[in-house]
């Protein structure tokens, strides 16, 4: 993704079995080898990775993507 990955979107090389389709490869992002998962990301099991990837997703957005309160 050049633009980088919009919060709440799944990255475009994430296969349906939710694996990287680039892990290991050389074309992978600086960014994703450089990151070292904790369990305080991940959590438990899978839906709590995913709520805690979530709120970290979205309170770490550029102010660009940030939609004004009504």
């Amino acid at each position: 993704m050049p633009h980088g990955k919009p919060a709440g979107i799944p990255c475009v090389q994430l296969l349906s079995d939710f694996r990287c389709a680039l892990f290991g490869k050389p074309e992978r992002p600086a960014f994703c080898v450089g990151l070292r998962p904790t369990e305080s990301m991940c959590g438990a099991n899978r839906d709590d990775a995913l709520a805690r990837l979530t709120h970290l997703e979205w309170a770490t957005r550029p102010r660009s993507e940030m939609t004004p309160d009504p």
